[in-house]
């Protein structure tokens, strides 16, 4: 458990704008905790910063869209974008089956489905980043209470509510906020920037970069796929 001003008073000392047993402004206490909240925010979309994804759900109503969001038909933080899709077949107890729904990431590929309210088997998803809500598109559209959608979204990076309110990160991630802050804090300043705290900085968000990359398995559109027995050297399938 952290407070934003440790981060805040340690960023402030290892940038070089304040010395050793000095105390800050409260001006400048402000400026760098405000600063530190939309760093965070600038994290909360970088999926490799994020340590996990999180699976929200909802039983199909039949409807054509569900909103995504705070108080939405998906509860959770709004996203920016939606990491992976699938739906599950309710019916089959206990052995419920779940389907990959493929992401469809661009609205004018969706605008293309020609009768965008057939009721089937789902197959693909688009999501809508709307703002204060978000909308998601499952098509075809599942039929009510017979399949759950499932959403797997980035787990809601928190900001500070104030300075002194303690906010739970994974120990690793302490280094990251005091450099980087740092790193920030000097530009705002009129002060060169410091090599120094620039390594520190990359070095460590770095560490969580590796930590928490997770490259999903390369896979053939269907469309460009060949047959099993393909011979490089004469072109042809056999």
């Amino acid at each position: 458990m952290t407070t934003a001003r440790d981060i805040v008073m340690m960023s402030l000392r290892v940038s070089g704008i304040i010395g050793v047993g000095q105390d800050p402004l409260a001006e400048d206490t402000n400026t760098a905790f405000t600063m530190l909240n939309m760093m965070i925010a600038q994290w909360a979309r970088k999926r490799w910063v994020i340590w996990h994804l999180k699976d929200v759900s909802k039983v199909s109503t039949g409807a054509q869209s569900y909103t995504v969001g705070t108080g939405g038909d998906f509860n959770t933080a709004r996203p920016d974008k939606i990491e992976g899709a699938y739906f599950r077949q309710l019916t089959g107890y206990p052995n419920q089956v779940d389907f990959p729904l493929e992401m469809i990431e661009a609205r004018e590929d969706y605008s293309r489905i020609s009768l965008k309210t057939l009721a089937s088997f789902g197959q693909y998803a688009f999501y809508d980043s709307a703002y204060p809500l978000g909308s998601i598109y499952v098509w075809p559209i599942p039929s009510a209470s017979m399949y759950e959608i499932h959403i797997l979204v980035k787990e809601p990076l928190v900001a500070f509510a104030d300075l002194d309110t303690a906010v739970a990160f994974p120990p690793e991630y302490e280094e990251p906020l005091y450099w980087n802050l740092a790193m920030r804090l000097r530009p705002a300043y009129q002060m060169q920037a410091d090599p120094q705290v620039l390594l520190a900085a990359k070095a460590s968000l770095n560490t969580i970069r590796v930590a928490n990359s997770q490259i999903g398995r390369l896979t053939m559109p269907k469309a460009l796929q060949r047959g099993v027995n393909y011979n490089i050297y004469s072109d042809r399938v056999t």
